[in-house]
């Protein structure tokens, strides 16, 4: 075979494996050949209602967006609704539903991201009650797709949790992998793999505390893992920390937010107040 020929075979392996997709709270996804199904994480602690604001920006610093979460229980039902606005008018919104009685199970998740940061517009629904996932998008003509699926969803999905399925992974795992819908016009199973990756120090008003950082690795199986790294299309890994002890905080994550974008950053912040006259 010529290497022309070659060239051209590996071409259509790429296109046909590597294919865009987007996620939270702020991961990028590829597609893998298949995902193994694993047991779901089990609770070590019990989430509650939380009203929190975050804010999204460059690795330079500039904001980009602002961001509110609102999580309400209703037994342990839970309910957990992530809005980030952007100068531009874009708008990534997620609501995700779940249990949490002994295990972290997801109910529904509904994303959505649309306006000029998102280069590809989603809007993935998913219910794992019936296993129907639809995905809308914007074909190269402007035109709607709309894909329904059903799917045999693993009992582990990590769809809108992924941060609070980190703060309740044993600090002593080597690895912990999750599996998730990718937001594709056809919805398909990707696998994460979730690894510790030490502890680095920050301050509160001056006063030091210490995180852990976890990684969290887009898998890609079969073909496209193996020739992925040498034409560099491998999905940068996201970075998470945590605050550890009996009451676990998100912190910080930085990575991709959709496939093809830049590395963002996304902070828990406070309200600032005008100064007293």
């Amino acid at each position: 075979m010529s290497a022309n020929a070659i060239a051209q075979k590996r071409g259509v392996l790429i296109k046909r494996f590597l294919i865009p997709s987007a996620r939270f709270w702020p991961l990028a996804l590829m597609l893998t050949c298949g995902a193994v199904s694993a047991e779901p994480i089990a609770v070590r602690h019990i989430e509650g209602t939380v009203r929190g604001f975050l804010v999204l920006h460059t690795l330079e610093g500039e904001t980009l967006a602002t961001g509110d979460l609102v999580q309400v229980v209703d037994g342990d039902r839970m309910t957990s609704h992530l809005m980030f606005r952007f100068k531009d008018g874009s708008i990534d919104d997620e609501t995700t539903v779940y249990s949490q009685r002994d295990v972290f199970r997801l109910i529904s998740n509904h994303h959505v991201q649309k306006g000029p940061s998102f280069p590809h517009p989603i809007d993935l629904s998913i219910d794992t009650s019936s296993g129907q996932v639809t995905a809308r998008s914007i074909d190269k003509d402007g035109k709607e797709q709309v894909t329904t699926d059903h799917l045999d969803l693993p009992t582990d999905l990590a769809n809108g949790l992924i941060t609070i399925l980190v703060k309740n992974i044993p600090r002593d795992a080597p690895e912990t992998k999750v599996s998730l819908v990718a937001a594709t016009p056809k919805p398909r199973l990707v696998k994460l793999a979730i690894s510790p990756g030490g502890v680095q120090p920050f301050s509160v008003a001056g006063s030091r505390r210490r995180a852990m950082r976890y990684f969290v690795k887009v898998e890609i199986g079969g073909v496209a893992g193996v020739v992925a790294p040498l034409v560099g299309k491998q999905p940068q890994d996201t970075q998470v920390w945590i605050l550890g002890g009996e009451a676990p905080a998100f912190l910080r994550s930085q990575g991709p937010t959709h496939i093809g974008g830049p590395v963002w950053v996304i902070e828990l912040t406070s309200p600032v107040w005008p100064r007293a006259r």
